[in-house]
């Protein structure tokens, strides 16, 4: 009997999915890999930054505890997102013309299941100024989703202010 391989993104979206399971954040296990010609430039998880106490060693989440809805408010969150924490650590030019692969656990449902996640609006920013080409994502199904970052760029052009008046959350948690 063959056996089937993954295709290349699904195959990187499962190593975002392992990447996650170190994340630290008590709504969602986010991971992301950026990969470049087939090589893995850098990986990262949501959590806090270096040395600050992380949500789950505290056992609490001030988001939560204050009834904050998903997409708002995130200068009130301990954390720094996965595909943050993954272009931090990856120089520039190794990033031009890459894919951003990104996997999410909504936390707050029972079995935790894999939800489609994109960058909020500031890591969108990030996203661009890197020089990321494409993001993927999947949802539980195992349905793969991707956005060319070109189309964020002209969104922007088109209607500068949009996403500061209406964030486009592309998934509710509940």
């Amino acid at each position: 009997m063959k056996r089937k391989r993954p295709n290349k993104d699904r195959y990187y979206l499962e190593i975002a999915d392992s990447i996650a399971k170190r994340a630290t954040c008590l709504r969602m296990q986010t991971g992301a890999v950026i990969v470049n010609n087939d090589q893995i430039i850098s990986s990262g998880y949501v959590g806090a930054p270096r040395g600050v106490p992380n949500c789950c060693d505290l056992e609490e989440c001030y988001r939560n505890k204050k009834k904050i809805p998903h997409g708002h408010h995130y200068e009130k969150c301990r954390s720094v997102h996965a595909e943050a924490n993954a272009i931090i650590h990856a120089p520039r030019e190794l990033m031009i013309g890459s894919t951003l692969y990104m996997v999410g656990r909504n936390l707050r449902v029972k079995g935790d299941p894999i939800v489609p996640i994109f960058p909020c609006m500031m890591c969108k920013r990030f996203v661009i100024n890197a020089g990321i080409k494409r993001v993927v994502t999947m949802n539980a199904e195992g349905k793969i989703f991707e956005k060319d970052v070109k189309e964020w760029i002209e969104e922007a052009k088109e209607h500068p202010y949009k996403e500061i008046e209406e964030p486009d959350y592309n998934w509710e948690l509940e």
